[in-house]
């Protein structure tokens, strides 16, 4: 199935799914700068903007040139129930993601716009996207930000067999470490729709499984002043905010950006990304 036949069928479970992780406990990953580790806790709750000096992150990925060291089997880690929803960190820390691409049409004015601001992000990229544009994986590469596993065609992961969702993220993984030099560490599930199986895969393929706290709703296409408002209401600091850079018309979300973004920056908050596993 094409991934624009899709769409009807991610404005009901996106929201459906967005309901759901919101209602209970989230996870926390602490961001790039300190020890990484995870616990639950309770969502955050936005809070007053307090102004201060923003400090760029010191957060930077070489990406490889080509020949380098064998692949190597990536360390299982411990299998979630639940996906992480939010991060810690000291200070007001807050991440952005990016879902479904890359795209040449959107991908490279977001990139864009957070160069500007040198402010490092999260792509849940689609392996099939990927193997269209492997230079905007490679730009990210370049540009520190770091790339999660967003399966290969962006299916319902509920509806398939535990085979198939294998096949889905293992092509993704491999085709990110071919072109963005590394194996990704984390994983979301098309739709925000997760099973037991992919949590135990990604578990066992060394991917953390990351949602969100924050929703923009441009998947929806509400205008970019709808987007905008998404973000600076939810804005708070261990918000992970979900936007996206494919997978429809995403002109409002690169016009949003360039409104939100230095908002953030202004009000205090530090753009940042998981600690990376060594």
């Amino acid at each position: 199935m094409q991934k624009d036949q899709l769409f009807t069928r991610r404005r009901m479970l996106l929201a459906g799914a967005a309901a759901l992780g919101s209602a209970g406990t989230a996870g926390i990953v602490l961001a790039a700068g300190g020890e990484e580790t995870a616990r639950t806790a309770a969502a955050p709750v936005p809070g007053p903007q307090a102004r201060q000096a923003l400090k760029p992150s010191a957060f930077r990925l070489q990406p490889f040139t080509g020949y380098g060291p064998p692949r190597t089997a990536p360390r299982k880690l411990k299998v979630r129930k639940k996906p992480i929803l939010q991060i810690s960190g000291r200070g007001r820390r807050m991440m952005l993601t990016f879902d479904d691409g890359p795209n040449p049409d959107y991908t490279p004015h977001i990139l864009d716009t957070l160069a500007r601001y040198d402010v490092r992000a999260m792509f849940f990229v689609c392996g099939e996207c990927v193997a269209d544009n492997r230079e905007l994986l490679a730009r990210m590469a370049e540009e520190g930000h770091v790339v999660g596993n967003h399966t290969w065609t962006h299916p319902l992961l509920t509806t398939l067999r535990r085979k198939e969702i294998r096949s889905e993220m293992e092509r993704t993984s491999d085709i990110i470490e071919d072109t963005y030099g590394e194996r990704p560490q984390w994983f979301r599930a098309p739709y925000g729709a997760w099973n037991r199986a992919a949590f135990q895969l990604g578990a066992e393929m060394g991917m953390e499984p990351m949602a969100w706290t924050v929703d923009t709703t441009d998947w929806m296409e509400p205008g970019t002043g709808t987007i905008i408002d998404q973000v600076e209401d939810g804005a708070a600091p261990g918000v992970v905010v979900l936007s996206h850079d494919a997978g429809g018309d995403r002109s409002q979300t690169v016009r949003a950006i360039r409104e939100w973004l230095p908002y953030l920056i202004d009000s205090g908050y530090r753009l940042t990304v998981p600690a990376r596993r060594m």
